[in-house]
Protein backbone atom coordinates (compact mmCIF):
# COMPACT_ATOMS: atom_id res chain seq x y z
CA UNK A 1 0.00 0.00 0.00
CA UNK A 2 1.30 3.45 -0.93
CA UNK A 3 2.53 5.34 2.14
CA UNK A 4 0.59 8.61 2.00
CA UNK A 5 2.68 10.15 4.79
CA UNK A 6 5.71 10.17 2.51
CA UNK A 7 4.02 9.95 -0.89
CA UNK A 8 0.68 11.80 -0.92
CA UNK A 9 -1.91 11.62 -3.69
CA UNK A 10 -2.38 15.17 -4.98
CA UNK A 11 -1.98 15.28 -8.77
CA UNK A 12 -4.84 16.07 -11.15
CA UNK A 13 -4.28 12.71 -12.86
CA UNK A 14 -5.01 10.94 -9.55
CA UNK A 15 -8.63 12.09 -9.32
CA UNK A 16 -10.80 9.40 -7.75
CA UNK A 17 -7.98 7.42 -6.14
CA UNK A 18 -8.87 5.82 -2.80
CA UNK A 19 -7.19 7.50 0.20
CA UNK A 20 -5.43 5.25 1.12
CA UNK A 21 -5.23 2.68 -1.66
CA UNK A 22 -7.61 0.08 -0.25
CA UNK A 23 -10.95 -1.35 -1.35
CA UNK A 24 -12.26 -0.28 2.08
CA UNK A 25 -11.08 3.36 1.96
CA UNK A 26 -13.52 5.97 3.24
CA UNK A 27 -11.92 8.94 1.44
CA UNK A 28 -11.37 9.68 -2.23
CA UNK A 29 -8.90 12.03 -3.94
CA UNK A 30 -10.29 15.34 -5.19
CA UNK A 31 -6.98 16.98 -6.19
CA UNK A 32 -8.24 20.27 -7.68
CA UNK A 33 -10.91 22.83 -6.91
CA UNK A 34 -12.53 21.99 -10.24
CA UNK A 35 -12.73 18.35 -9.16
CA UNK A 36 -14.58 19.41 -6.01
CA UNK A 37 -17.13 21.40 -8.02
CA UNK A 38 -17.56 18.57 -10.53
CA UNK A 39 -18.00 16.08 -7.69
CA UNK A 40 -20.74 18.21 -6.14
CA UNK A 41 -22.39 18.84 -9.51
CA UNK A 42 -22.29 15.08 -10.25
CA UNK A 43 -20.39 15.73 -13.48
CA UNK A 44 -20.27 12.43 -15.36
CA UNK A 45 -16.52 12.19 -16.03
CA UNK A 46 -15.70 13.05 -12.42
CA UNK A 47 -18.17 10.56 -10.96
CA UNK A 48 -16.96 7.84 -13.31
CA UNK A 49 -13.38 8.48 -12.14
CA UNK A 50 -14.20 7.74 -8.49
CA UNK A 51 -12.78 4.39 -7.42
CA UNK A 52 -14.37 4.68 -3.99
CA UNK A 53 -16.63 7.03 -2.01
CA UNK A 54 -17.32 7.84 1.63
CA UNK A 55 -19.57 4.91 2.64
CA UNK A 56 -22.58 6.96 3.72
CA UNK A 57 -22.46 9.25 0.67
CA UNK A 58 -22.74 6.43 -1.84
CA UNK A 59 -22.08 2.76 -2.43
CA UNK A 60 -18.60 1.31 -2.02
CA UNK A 61 -17.53 -0.60 -5.17
CA UNK A 62 -17.75 -3.88 -3.26
CA UNK A 63 -21.37 -3.12 -2.38
CA UNK A 64 -22.08 -2.27 -6.01
CA UNK A 65 -20.62 -5.60 -7.07
CA UNK A 66 -22.75 -7.41 -4.49
CA UNK A 67 -25.86 -5.56 -5.68
CA UNK A 68 -25.15 -6.48 -9.31
CA UNK A 69 -25.33 -10.13 -8.34
CA UNK A 70 -28.60 -9.61 -6.49
CA UNK A 71 -30.46 -7.56 -9.12
CA UNK A 72 -29.15 -9.44 -12.14
CA UNK A 73 -32.60 -10.85 -12.74
CA UNK A 74 -34.43 -8.90 -15.46
CA UNK A 75 -37.41 -8.28 -13.22
CA UNK A 76 -35.27 -6.24 -10.79
CA UNK A 77 -33.17 -4.23 -13.24
CA UNK A 78 -35.39 -1.15 -13.08
CA UNK A 79 -35.00 -0.99 -9.29
CA UNK A 80 -32.29 0.28 -6.95
CA UNK A 81 -30.94 -1.88 -4.13
CA UNK A 82 -29.64 -0.90 -0.68
CA UNK A 83 -27.85 -3.67 1.27
CA UNK A 84 -28.31 -3.99 5.05
CA UNK A 85 -26.77 -6.54 7.43
CA UNK A 86 -30.16 -7.81 8.62
CA UNK A 87 -33.91 -7.56 8.06
CA UNK A 88 -34.42 -5.44 11.19
CA UNK A 89 -32.40 -2.54 9.74
CA UNK A 90 -33.69 -2.99 6.19
CA UNK A 91 -37.22 -2.75 7.57
CA UNK A 92 -36.37 0.54 9.28
CA UNK A 93 -35.23 1.87 5.91
CA UNK A 94 -38.42 0.62 4.24
CA UNK A 95 -40.61 2.16 6.94
CA UNK A 96 -38.91 5.51 6.31
CA UNK A 97 -39.59 5.19 2.58
CA UNK A 98 -43.20 4.15 3.24
CA UNK A 99 -43.72 7.18 5.45
CA UNK A 100 -42.70 9.45 2.58
CA UNK A 101 -44.12 7.59 -0.43
CA UNK A 102 -46.39 4.64 -1.25
CA UNK A 103 -45.66 1.26 0.30
CA UNK A 104 -45.63 -0.38 -3.13
CA UNK A 105 -42.50 1.63 -4.07
CA UNK A 106 -40.22 -0.51 -1.92
CA UNK A 107 -39.83 -4.10 -0.76
CA UNK A 108 -37.20 -6.28 0.93
CA UNK A 109 -35.52 -9.39 -0.40
CA UNK A 110 -33.13 -11.65 1.51
CA UNK A 111 -30.13 -13.19 -0.20
CA UNK A 112 -26.96 -14.73 1.26
CA UNK A 113 -28.27 -13.97 4.79
CA UNK A 114 -28.34 -10.26 3.92
CA UNK A 115 -31.36 -8.00 3.47
CA UNK A 116 -31.74 -5.69 0.49
CA UNK A 117 -34.16 -2.79 0.38
CA UNK A 118 -35.37 -2.65 -3.23
CA UNK A 119 -36.81 0.68 -4.34
CA UNK A 120 -38.48 2.02 -7.44
CA UNK A 121 -37.88 5.59 -8.59
CA UNK A 122 -40.40 7.36 -6.28
CA UNK A 123 -38.66 5.87 -3.20
CA UNK A 124 -35.05 6.15 -4.33
CA UNK A 125 -34.40 9.60 -2.85
CA UNK A 126 -35.82 8.57 0.52
CA UNK A 127 -33.77 5.37 0.54
CA UNK A 128 -30.67 7.47 -0.19
CA UNK A 129 -31.50 9.92 2.63
CA UNK A 130 -31.89 7.08 5.12
CA UNK A 131 -28.66 5.47 3.91
CA UNK A 132 -26.64 8.69 4.25
CA UNK A 133 -27.95 10.07 7.51
CA UNK A 134 -28.20 6.90 9.59
CA UNK A 135 -24.99 5.03 8.69
CA UNK A 136 -26.82 1.71 9.10
CA UNK A 137 -25.87 0.20 5.74
CA UNK A 138 -23.82 -2.92 5.10
CA UNK A 139 -20.06 -2.78 5.67
CA UNK A 140 -17.71 -3.18 2.70
CA UNK A 141 -15.91 -5.92 4.64
CA UNK A 142 -19.17 -7.83 5.00
CA UNK A 143 -19.71 -7.45 1.26
CA UNK A 144 -16.19 -8.77 0.64
CA UNK A 145 -16.98 -11.88 2.69
CA UNK A 146 -20.17 -12.61 0.75
CA UNK A 147 -18.30 -12.04 -2.52
CA UNK A 148 -15.74 -14.61 -1.30
CA UNK A 149 -12.95 -12.02 -1.50
CA UNK A 150 -12.25 -12.22 2.25
CA UNK A 151 -12.77 -14.78 5.00
CA UNK A 152 -14.78 -14.20 8.15
CA UNK A 153 -12.65 -14.16 11.29
CA UNK A 154 -13.30 -16.71 14.06
CA UNK A 155 -15.99 -15.67 16.57
CA UNK A 156 -13.61 -16.08 19.49
CA UNK A 157 -11.19 -13.56 17.98
CA UNK A 158 -14.08 -11.18 17.28
CA UNK A 159 -15.26 -11.37 20.90
CA UNK A 160 -11.75 -10.80 22.24
CA UNK A 161 -11.25 -7.83 19.92
CA UNK A 162 -14.56 -6.28 21.03
CA UNK A 163 -13.53 -6.59 24.67
CA UNK A 164 -10.08 -5.10 24.02
CA UNK A 165 -11.55 -2.06 22.24
CA UNK A 166 -14.05 -1.55 25.05
CA UNK A 167 -11.22 -1.60 27.59
CA UNK A 168 -9.12 0.73 25.44
CA UNK A 169 -11.91 3.30 25.43
CA UNK A 170 -12.82 2.69 29.07
CA UNK A 171 -9.25 3.39 30.18
CA UNK A 172 -9.48 6.86 28.63
CA UNK A 173 -12.74 7.82 30.31
CA UNK A 174 -12.49 5.82 33.52
CA UNK A 175 -15.78 3.94 33.34
CA UNK A 176 -16.69 0.26 33.14
CA UNK A 177 -16.66 -1.40 29.73
CA UNK A 178 -20.33 -2.44 30.08
CA UNK A 179 -21.41 1.12 29.34
CA UNK A 180 -19.60 1.20 25.97
CA UNK A 181 -21.21 -0.06 22.76
CA UNK A 182 -19.47 -0.39 19.40
CA UNK A 183 -21.60 0.45 16.36
CA UNK A 184 -21.40 0.28 12.58
CA UNK A 185 -20.58 4.01 12.20
CA UNK A 186 -20.49 7.30 14.09
CA UNK A 187 -23.92 8.25 12.71
CA UNK A 188 -25.41 4.88 13.61
CA UNK A 189 -24.20 5.57 17.17
CA UNK A 190 -26.11 8.88 17.11
CA UNK A 191 -29.08 7.12 15.53
CA UNK A 192 -29.04 4.66 18.45
CA UNK A 193 -28.73 7.50 20.98
CA UNK A 194 -31.82 9.15 19.47
CA UNK A 195 -33.72 5.85 19.52
CA UNK A 196 -32.90 5.61 23.23
CA UNK A 197 -34.01 9.20 23.82
CA UNK A 198 -37.33 8.64 22.09
CA UNK A 199 -38.02 5.52 24.14
CA UNK A 200 -37.91 7.74 27.22
CA UNK A 201 -38.81 11.30 26.26
CA UNK A 202 -41.66 12.86 24.25
CA UNK A 203 -41.25 13.03 20.48
CA UNK A 204 -40.00 16.61 20.30
CA UNK A 205 -37.17 18.06 18.18
CA UNK A 206 -33.52 17.76 19.11
CA UNK A 207 -31.68 21.03 19.83
CA UNK A 208 -28.14 21.40 18.47
CA UNK A 209 -26.06 24.05 20.25
CA UNK A 210 -23.13 25.32 18.17
CA UNK A 211 -22.57 25.13 14.42
CA UNK A 212 -22.90 21.42 13.54
CA UNK A 213 -21.37 18.75 11.40
CA UNK A 214 -23.99 18.59 8.67
CA UNK A 215 -25.35 15.08 9.27
CA UNK A 216 -25.45 15.44 13.04
CA UNK A 217 -28.07 18.14 12.45
CA UNK A 218 -29.82 16.41 9.55
CA UNK A 219 -30.21 12.96 11.11
CA UNK A 220 -32.80 14.10 13.71
CA UNK A 221 -34.26 16.58 11.22
CA UNK A 222 -34.92 14.13 8.39
CA UNK A 223 -35.27 10.78 10.15
CA UNK A 224 -36.82 11.53 13.57
CA UNK A 225 -38.87 14.47 14.88
CA UNK A 226 -36.97 17.52 13.71
CA UNK A 227 -34.01 19.55 14.88
CA UNK A 228 -33.30 23.14 15.86
CA UNK A 229 -29.99 25.02 15.88
CA UNK A 230 -28.81 27.87 18.08
CA UNK A 231 -25.43 29.48 18.72
CA UNK A 232 -24.46 30.51 22.23
CA UNK A 233 -23.09 33.85 21.08
CA UNK A 234 -26.45 34.72 19.47
CA UNK A 235 -28.47 34.09 22.63
CA UNK A 236 -28.72 36.70 25.38
CA UNK A 237 -30.46 34.16 27.60
CA UNK A 238 -29.72 30.64 26.36
CA UNK A 239 -31.73 28.97 29.12
CA UNK A 240 -34.86 30.86 28.10
CA UNK A 241 -34.25 29.94 24.46
CA UNK A 242 -33.91 26.26 25.34
CA UNK A 243 -37.14 26.46 27.34
CA UNK A 244 -38.91 28.10 24.39
CA UNK A 245 -37.81 25.40 21.96
CA UNK A 246 -38.65 22.63 24.45
CA UNK A 247 -36.45 19.91 22.91
CA UNK A 248 -36.23 16.21 23.76
CA UNK A 249 -32.44 16.49 24.18
CA UNK A 250 -29.47 18.77 23.58
CA UNK A 251 -26.64 17.87 21.17
CA UNK A 252 -23.19 19.47 21.29
CA UNK A 253 -19.90 18.85 19.45
CA UNK A 254 -16.56 19.17 21.27
CA UNK A 255 -15.28 21.03 19.32
CA UNK A 256 -17.41 22.03 16.32
CA UNK A 257 -16.64 21.19 12.71
CA UNK A 258 -15.13 23.09 10.90
CA UNK A 259 -14.68 26.15 13.15
CA UNK A 260 -13.15 24.21 16.07
CA UNK A 261 -15.11 26.10 18.72
CA UNK A 262 -16.49 24.57 21.90
CA UNK A 263 -19.73 25.51 23.56
CA UNK A 264 -19.60 26.17 27.28
CA UNK A 265 -20.43 22.55 28.03
CA UNK A 266 -20.27 23.07 31.80
CA UNK A 267 -22.90 25.82 31.59
CA UNK A 268 -25.02 23.85 29.12
CA UNK A 269 -24.91 20.77 31.38
CA UNK A 270 -26.06 22.82 34.37
CA UNK A 271 -28.96 24.29 32.37
CA UNK A 272 -29.88 20.85 31.05
CA UNK A 273 -29.95 19.50 34.60
CA UNK A 274 -32.31 22.28 35.72
CA UNK A 275 -34.58 21.71 32.72
CA UNK A 276 -34.48 17.92 33.06
CA UNK A 277 -32.96 17.41 29.61
CA UNK A 278 -30.32 14.87 28.54
CA UNK A 279 -27.10 16.05 26.85
CA UNK A 280 -25.71 14.10 23.89
CA UNK A 281 -22.09 14.89 23.03
CA UNK A 282 -20.04 14.22 19.90
CA UNK A 283 -16.36 14.10 20.89
CA UNK A 284 -15.04 12.78 17.55
CA UNK A 285 -12.74 15.74 16.88
CA UNK A 286 -11.68 16.46 20.45
CA UNK A 287 -11.07 12.77 21.31
CA UNK A 288 -11.65 11.41 24.80
CA UNK A 289 -7.86 11.12 25.12
CA UNK A 290 -7.66 14.90 25.03
CA UNK A 291 -10.87 16.03 26.74
CA UNK A 292 -13.31 15.00 29.47
CA UNK A 293 -16.32 14.46 27.23
CA UNK A 294 -18.33 12.06 29.40
CA UNK A 295 -18.24 14.09 32.62
CA UNK A 296 -20.78 16.70 31.47
CA UNK A 297 -22.81 14.41 29.18
CA UNK A 298 -25.47 11.74 29.49
CA UNK A 299 -24.60 10.05 26.20
CA UNK A 300 -21.42 10.37 24.12
CA UNK A 301 -21.10 9.19 20.54
CA UNK A 302 -17.89 9.05 18.51
CA UNK A 303 -16.98 8.28 14.93
CA UNK A 304 -14.22 5.72 15.45
CA UNK A 305 -13.71 5.90 11.68
CA UNK A 306 -11.64 9.01 12.25
CA UNK A 307 -8.92 9.43 14.91
CA UNK A 308 -9.46 6.15 16.76
CA UNK A 309 -8.93 3.99 13.67
CA UNK A 310 -6.51 6.37 11.98
CA UNK A 311 -6.23 4.31 8.79
CA UNK A 312 -9.10 5.74 6.77
CA UNK A 313 -10.26 2.20 5.96
CA UNK A 314 -12.75 1.35 8.74
CA UNK A 315 -16.29 2.64 9.25
CA UNK A 316 -17.08 2.38 12.97
CA UNK A 317 -18.59 4.21 15.91
CA UNK A 318 -19.15 4.02 19.65
CA UNK A 319 -21.94 5.01 22.01
CA UNK A 320 -21.13 5.54 25.68
CA UNK A 321 -23.70 5.78 28.46
CA UNK A 322 -22.67 7.87 31.43
CA UNK A 323 -23.18 5.56 34.44
CA UNK A 324 -23.70 8.66 36.60
CA UNK A 325 -26.52 10.01 34.44
CA UNK A 326 -29.83 10.34 36.26
CA UNK A 327 -31.38 8.37 33.36
CA UNK A 328 -28.88 5.52 33.27
CA UNK A 329 -31.46 2.88 34.25
CA UNK A 330 -33.85 4.25 31.61
CA UNK A 331 -31.08 4.17 29.00
CA UNK A 332 -30.26 0.56 29.79
CA UNK A 333 -33.94 -0.44 29.70
CA UNK A 334 -34.35 1.34 26.35
CA UNK A 335 -31.39 -0.50 24.84
CA UNK A 336 -33.18 -3.80 25.46
CA UNK A 337 -36.07 -2.58 23.29
CA UNK A 338 -33.90 -1.68 20.28
CA UNK A 339 -31.23 -3.50 18.33
CA UNK A 340 -27.74 -1.98 18.41
CA UNK A 341 -26.36 -1.65 14.84
CA UNK A 342 -23.30 -3.81 15.44
CA UNK A 343 -19.86 -3.27 14.03
CA UNK A 344 -19.14 -6.13 11.62
CA UNK A 345 -16.78 -8.94 12.64
CA UNK A 346 -13.91 -8.13 10.28
CA UNK A 347 -14.17 -4.40 10.93
CA UNK A 348 -13.84 -5.16 14.63
CA UNK A 349 -10.62 -7.06 14.08
CA UNK A 350 -9.17 -4.29 11.94
CA UNK A 351 -10.24 -1.61 14.42
CA UNK A 352 -8.56 -3.40 17.31
CA UNK A 353 -5.30 -3.66 15.36
CA UNK A 354 -5.33 -0.09 14.03
CA UNK A 355 -6.12 1.48 17.42
CA UNK A 356 -3.27 -0.17 19.35
CA UNK A 357 -1.16 2.98 18.99
CA UNK A 358 -4.06 5.42 19.53
CA UNK A 359 -2.52 7.34 22.44
CA UNK A 360 0.88 7.72 20.78
CA UNK A 361 -0.76 8.87 17.55
CA UNK A 362 -3.07 11.35 19.23
CA UNK A 363 -0.25 13.03 21.15
CA UNK A 364 1.93 13.23 18.04
CA UNK A 365 -0.91 14.62 15.92
CA UNK A 366 -1.81 17.11 18.66
CA UNK A 367 1.76 18.41 18.52
CA UNK A 368 2.04 18.38 14.74
CA UNK A 369 -1.25 20.24 14.31
CA UNK A 370 -0.32 22.86 16.89
CA UNK A 371 3.02 23.47 15.18
CA UNK A 372 1.35 23.91 11.79
CA UNK A 373 -1.21 26.26 13.34
CA UNK A 374 1.50 28.52 14.74
CA UNK A 375 3.29 28.62 11.38
CA UNK A 376 0.11 29.39 9.46
CA UNK A 377 -1.10 32.22 11.67
CA UNK A 378 2.10 34.20 11.08
CA UNK A 379 2.06 33.81 7.27
CA UNK A 380 1.08 36.87 5.24
CA UNK A 381 -1.34 34.88 3.04
CA UNK A 382 -3.44 33.71 5.98
CA UNK A 383 -6.42 35.79 7.07
CA UNK A 384 -7.45 33.68 10.06
CA UNK A 385 -6.73 30.26 11.60
CA UNK A 386 -9.37 28.33 13.53
CA UNK A 387 -8.02 25.93 16.15
CA UNK A 388 -9.11 24.89 19.69
CA UNK A 389 -6.03 26.41 21.38
CA UNK A 390 -7.79 29.76 21.26
CA UNK A 391 -11.07 28.45 22.72
CA UNK A 392 -11.54 29.09 26.45
CA UNK A 393 -14.32 26.50 26.67
CA UNK A 394 -12.13 23.79 25.12
CA UNK A 395 -9.33 24.63 27.54
CA UNK A 396 -11.74 24.21 30.46
CA UNK A 397 -12.29 20.50 29.66
CA UNK A 398 -8.84 19.52 28.41
CA UNK A 399 -7.11 16.73 30.34
CA UNK A 400 -3.79 17.29 32.08
CA UNK A 401 -1.94 15.34 29.36
CA UNK A 402 -4.39 16.26 26.61
CA UNK A 403 -3.90 18.43 23.57
CA UNK A 404 -5.97 20.18 20.90
CA UNK A 405 -6.46 17.43 18.36
CA UNK A 406 -5.41 16.97 14.76
CA UNK A 407 -7.77 19.43 13.08
CA UNK A 408 -7.50 23.10 12.09
CA UNK A 409 -9.17 25.33 9.51
CA UNK A 410 -8.05 28.56 7.90
CA UNK A 411 -9.17 31.32 5.58
CA UNK A 412 -6.78 32.92 3.10
CA UNK A 413 -6.44 36.54 2.13
CA UNK A 414 -7.50 36.99 -1.47
CA UNK A 415 -10.76 35.07 -1.13
CA UNK A 416 -11.81 32.20 -3.33
CA UNK A 417 -9.40 32.82 -6.22
CA UNK A 418 -6.36 32.65 -3.94
CA UNK A 419 -7.86 29.61 -2.23
CA UNK A 420 -8.33 27.77 -5.54
CA UNK A 421 -4.71 28.44 -6.50
CA UNK A 422 -3.45 27.27 -3.10
CA UNK A 423 -5.60 24.13 -3.11
CA UNK A 424 -4.61 23.10 -6.63
CA UNK A 425 -0.88 23.48 -5.99
CA UNK A 426 -0.80 21.89 -2.49
CA UNK A 427 1.15 18.63 -2.67
CA UNK A 428 -0.87 16.89 0.07
CA UNK A 429 -3.63 14.29 -0.19
CA UNK A 430 -6.97 16.04 -0.66
CA UNK A 431 -10.36 14.53 0.09
CA UNK A 432 -13.12 14.14 2.74
CA UNK A 433 -12.74 12.64 6.25
CA UNK A 434 -10.17 13.29 8.99
CA UNK A 435 -7.99 11.67 11.64
CA UNK A 436 -5.82 9.63 9.29
CA UNK A 437 -2.11 8.90 9.77
CA UNK A 438 -1.51 11.07 6.71
CA UNK A 439 -2.44 14.74 6.39
CA UNK A 440 -5.75 15.19 4.59
CA UNK A 441 -6.96 18.56 3.26
CA UNK A 442 -10.46 19.48 2.12
CA UNK A 443 -12.46 22.56 1.11
CA UNK A 444 -14.84 21.43 3.82
CA UNK A 445 -17.66 23.92 3.33
CA UNK A 446 -17.85 23.20 -0.40
CA UNK A 447 -18.13 19.48 0.30
CA UNK A 448 -20.50 19.64 3.29
CA UNK A 449 -22.68 22.63 2.38
CA UNK A 450 -22.44 23.02 -1.40
CA UNK A 451 -26.20 23.48 -1.81
CA UNK A 452 -26.52 25.73 1.24
CA UNK A 453 -23.49 28.01 1.05
CA UNK A 454 -25.52 31.11 1.90
CA UNK A 455 -26.92 29.36 4.96
CA UNK A 456 -23.39 28.47 6.12
CA UNK A 457 -22.22 32.02 5.37
CA UNK A 458 -24.99 33.38 7.61
CA UNK A 459 -23.23 31.64 10.52
CA UNK A 460 -19.88 33.19 9.59
CA UNK A 461 -18.59 30.12 7.73
CA UNK A 462 -16.80 31.24 4.52
CA UNK A 463 -17.30 28.96 1.49
CA UNK A 464 -13.57 28.98 0.71
CA UNK A 465 -12.52 27.71 4.14
CA UNK A 466 -9.76 25.10 4.05
CA UNK A 467 -9.79 22.31 6.65
CA UNK A 468 -6.65 20.35 7.49
CA UNK A 469 -6.45 17.03 9.33
CA UNK A 470 -2.78 16.87 10.33
CA UNK A 471 -1.07 13.49 10.21
CA UNK A 472 2.24 12.01 11.31
CA UNK A 473 4.51 13.74 8.78
CA UNK A 474 7.67 15.48 9.94
CA UNK A 475 6.37 18.95 10.92
CA UNK A 476 9.16 20.79 9.10
CA UNK A 477 8.58 18.86 5.88
CA UNK A 478 4.83 19.44 6.19
CA UNK A 479 5.33 23.19 6.65
CA UNK A 480 7.64 23.31 3.65
CA UNK A 481 4.86 21.82 1.49
CA UNK A 482 2.25 24.26 2.83
CA UNK A 483 4.60 27.23 2.55
CA UNK A 484 5.37 26.43 -1.07
CA UNK A 485 1.65 26.35 -1.96
CA UNK A 486 0.97 29.55 -0.02
CA UNK A 487 3.76 31.36 -1.85
CA UNK A 488 2.80 30.16 -5.34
Amino acid sequence: MRNLVNNPIWKKSELGSPLPESCHSVSVALPTWEDVINYEEKEENCINSLRTIYPRFGLNPLLKKLIQEIISEDILKRYSAWPYPNNYLALKAKNFCDKNTLEKNSFIITEKNLSFLITSKPANDFARIFWQHTGLGLSSREAAIYLKLEHRNPKKLVQVSYSIIQKRIANNIQIQEDFIYLTSSGLSALYTALEIIYEIFPKRPILQIGFPYVDVLKLPSKIFYGSKLILEENCEDIESEIKRINPAALVVELPSNPMLKCVNIKKIAEIAKRLNLPVITDDTIGSNINIDSIYHSDLVFTSLTKIFAGTGTILAGSLILNPKSKWIKNFQDAIHKIQIPKLSDNDLIELEISSRDIEERVYQQNNNCLRLKKKLETHKSIKKVFHPENCENFNSIIKCKGGYGCLLSFELNGGIEKTKSFYDSLQISKGPSLGTHFTLVSPYVMLAHYNELNWARSFGIPPHLIRVSVGLEDPEILWKIFSQALND
